[in-house]
Order: structure tokens, then C-alpha cells, then sequence
């Protein structure tokens, strides 16, 4: 490992990390593909890098116990005020996923009844109505028809999350959401990329792309507010429409917003991005697709999957969380340091910009033997704790990784034994596009037929 000459920094160099003018080279291709850059100066340099970024002063760290001290021993110190929150707060407003300090706190508080485990059983029926619709369709689909497998996960997905949380059916909108969800989030990604941005009332190409899609999240949003006008209800929408602050005072129609749009799209597009990503590996690893649909027939013969066989999946859940290691939805969780701390015994200064990258960490060859391999058993036991973290950890952990994990084995459980998924012939998994998740370049074009 070469260490940074100090030359290159407005603040002390700390960790080794690349050269100011090697980085600048690589502009180009760290825009285009970041997991790529963030993977090759990792195995570089080692578990934490610094970069050659005097404001903030940046860092990777890329180890089970520097995730831990930031994310849990001293999660604290380290709030979410970065350009990608900032950016992402442009579709979500101050919502659970952006907030931060005290708001973030009341807003947790106020928000976790919605996703207690009761609140589970509720979310299985919507899976399975959600799962008996696409089984429908690709039922009446031509063999010789190639399908994107990604585009219905994120229908179905979007239409899960609005009807369990929001009571509300989306059933013929899903795809105009979604596709208003993606847009919105390629606007977002792109101005984190990079150092200076139009301000977002700039009527530029991407500011319209922007400002139309938050306005179809917004009017979904407005349309389910306004039918609760009477009756509140007893789901997350109903609690935001009831709950009252610390002061006393119900919540404004701004803060109801932003926690909807925030599930709107943090609720689909995650789980929707990890099943696409489990079929093209089911469609590339067909024994396993079979033992998938094995145990799915053995658990609930000649019925369709329930939520009470979720704790009898486990082999689905295996697959699963293999596919979260491979293509972890949140393949980027910044922080930004509150004051002085020590990483890996690397001096880290007050405002440091912290950057964990789950996607990095899942393929650390000190932590997972040949980490490229989809291999499912990998999770018939426990793995060590923050060498797995899909949904982040300690305090800020994804409020709703259960309802992801029930999701998502129904529905390959379900939908893996009526179908047998391949690719058309010539073609692969396809690449992965860094953006807010990790999303299969060009969607995941399959063949289905009935098993």
C-alpha cells in the first residue's frame, strides 16, 4: 500500500488512497461505473482509503468492524447529511429515509407500530394477491416471449407497498408510478455524481424530468389522503392521518407526504430491484430454481404459499439473501462524521465523509470464500455479524427489512414452482447499473414456462 503524498490535500492525510492527479484520470469512469472505481482502489489500497477530496475529506471503509463502529458502536457521531441524502431528498422530502438527529428520532418512533410483526400477516395477503395476478399473466405469455422480469417485480412490488401500508390499489397505475419512481431516482443519482448542480428550480432537461415525476408521486399521494378524509384507518396512512407530535399538533399535510412518497419508493424499488436480480440467478442456476419450487411443493402441497409457511422457507430465504449479498438494493450508504473519531486505527477528522458500500463488503474475500459464486448455501447457518449488511445496521437498520424478507421468499417460493425461468438464447445476466439500487442494465429479459 502506497500512502497519499500530503501534498495533495488541504487536510491531513490519514489512510493511503490514490493520487490526486490518478483520480482525476479516472472522473470519467468513476461517473460511469463508481462500483467499478470504489472496487479497484479498495483492493489497492485496503479496508479503509482515503481520497484525494479536500472538502469533505472522504473516506471508504470496507471491513466488518469499521461498519460496525460507524453505523452502530458510534452511529451518532455519524449523520446523513451528504450529497447523496441531499440529492435524494429532492424526491422524498424530509421523510424516515432522509431525516436525520432528533427528527429522524420522533419520525422512527412515531412510524414503527406500522411494521410491527402483527402487521405482517396483513402484508402476506397483499403478496399473495400481488403473486396470483402475475401468475396469471405469465400463465397466458407465448413460451417464445421474452418478458422483463424487473418491470413486473416493480409492479407488483409498488402495488404490495400501497396496498399494506396505504390500503390502496394501484392494480393499472403501478406501471406509470414506477416508471415516474425510476425517472425521478436517474435525476437523483446523476446529481450526486457530480460536485455542482443546476439548482433544481432550473428549468433544465433533467429539473423537468424531475419536477414531473415527484408531481405523479405527489398526485397518487394526494388522491390516497384525500379518500381517508373520513376514516383515518389503522395503517401506516392512517396513523400518519391521526398521530400528533410532541407539541401536540397533527402532522401537515407536507410531513404526511413525505413519509408516503419516502414508502412509495424506498418501499418497492428496493425489494423490486432484489427480485429481478434473483431470477436471472435462478434462470442461470437451475437446480437451484428447482430445489426452490421443491420446497415450495413440500412446505404447502397443492395451495398457494401463505404467509404462515414463511418461517418453513428456508432454502427461498437462502436464495434470497444470497441475491441481497451479490446485489444489495443500498449498494451505497454514506455518512457524514459529527466529530473527530478513530476507524481501523485511522484517524478521521470532524465532516469526514464516510462511504460503506454493502456490494463491496459482500464480495471482501477475507469474509466470503469465492465471493463471485451465487451460492445460496452460504445462509444455512449464521454468517458473522456486518459481513451481511443488505439493509444497513444498527439504529438506521431498514425499517422495513422483515416485510422486504416475507416479500420477497412468497414470491419466489410461489412464482418458482408454477414457472421455469431461462434467458433468450445468447443472452446472460445482464450488467449491474450503479443508480440509487443496483439495476439490471437494460431489465431482465427471460422466457417463463409453466413447470
Amino acid at each position: 500500500m502506497t500512502k497519499t503524498p500530503t501534498h495533495y490535500f488541504r487536510t491531513p492525510v490519514t489512510a493511503p488512497g490514490p493520487l490526486g492527479q490518478s483520480m482525476v484520470r479516472s472522473m470519467g469512469a468513476i461517473r460511469r461505473n463508481p462500483l467499478s472505481y470504489l472496487n479497484e482502489v479498495w483492493r489497492q489500497h485496503g479496508d479503509v482509503v482515503q481520497f484525494p477530496i479536500p472538502r469533505p475529506p472522504t473516506y471508504l471503509v470496507n471491513s466488518p468492524e469499521g461498519v460496525r463502529r460507524v453505523l452502530v458502536d458510534n452511529a451518532r457521531n455519524y449523520g446523513k447529511s451528504t450529497i447523496q441524502y441531499r440529492a435524494l431528498s429532492l424526491v422524498t422530502g424530509d421523510g424516515l429515509l432522509t431525516s436525520d438527529g432528533p427528527t429522524w428520532r420522533a419520525q422512527r418512533r412515531v412510524l414503527q407500530p406500522a411494521f410491527h410483526h402483527d402487521a405482517l400477516a396483513d402484508l402476506g395477503s397483499h403478496v399473495a394477491e400481488a403473486t396470483a395476478r402475475i401468475a396469471r399473466e405469465w400463465k397466458g405469455i407465448d413460451e417464445r416471449t421474452v418478458i422483463d422480469a424487473d418491470a413486473f417485480m416493480m409492479n407488483a412490488a409498488l402495488e404490495v407497498v400501497a396496498g399494506s401500508l396505504m390500503s390502496t390499489d394501484l392494480t393499472g397505475q403501478s406501471a406509470e408510478i414506477a416508471a415516474a419512481t425510476l425517472e425521478a431516482l436517474d435525476v437523483v443519482i446523476a446529481r450526486a455524481r457530480v460536485p455542482i448542480t443546476p439548482p433544481s428550480w432550473l428549468p433544465t432537461p433533467a429539473n423537468r424530468v424531475l419536477k414531473r415525476s415527484v408531481a405523479r408521486l405527489d398526485a397518487a399521494v394526494s388522491t390516497m389522503m384525500s379518500a381517508r378524509s373520513s376514516d383515518p384507518g389503522a395503517d401506516l396512512l392512517g396513523m400518519l392521518l391521526s398521530v400528533r407530535d410532541e407539541n401536540d399538533q397533527v402532522l401537515s399535510v407536507e410531513e404526511i407526504r413525505d413519509q408516503l412518497v419516502t414508502f412509495i419508493v424506498a418501499g418497492h424499488e428496493t425489494v423490486a430491484s432484489a427480485l429481478g436480480w434473483a431470477w436471472g440467478l435462478l434462470a442461470e442456476h437451475p437446480t437451484v430454481a428447482d430445489a426452490v419450487a421443491s420446497e415450495a411443493e413440500a412446505v404447502a402441497p397443492s395451495r398457494a404459499i401463505a404467509y404462515s409457511d414463511f418461517p418453513h422457507l428456508t432454502y427461498s430465504r437462502a436464495v434470497v439473501e444470497e441475491t441481497l449479498r451479490l446485489y444489495p438494493p443500498a449498494w451505497l450508504i454514506t455518512r457524514s462524521a459529527g466529530s473527530s473519531d478513530r476507524i481501523d486505527g485511522v484517524e478521521i477528522p470532524a465532516g469526514a465523509l464516510i462511504i460503506v458500500s454493502p456490494w463491496l463488503l459482500h464480495r471482501h474475500p477475507d469474509l466470503w470464500d469465492n465471493p463471485e459464486v451465487f451460492d445460496p448455501s452460504r445462509f444455512a447457518s449464521d454468517v458473522p455479524r456486518f459481513t451481511h449488511i443488505p439493509f444497513g445496521a444498527g439504529p438506521r437498520l431498514c425499517i422495513g427489512r422483515d416485510f422486504s424478507y416475507v416479500e420477497a421468499v412468497m414470491v419466489i417460493s410461489e412464482l418458482g414452482r408454477r414457472f421455469r425461468v431461462e434467458f433468450p438464447e445468447g443472452q446472460s445476466l445482464p450488467p449491474g447499473e450503479p443508480l440509487v439500487t443496483i439495476r439490471p442494465s437494460g431489465g431482465m429479459p427471460l422466457h417463463v414456462h409453466p413447470r
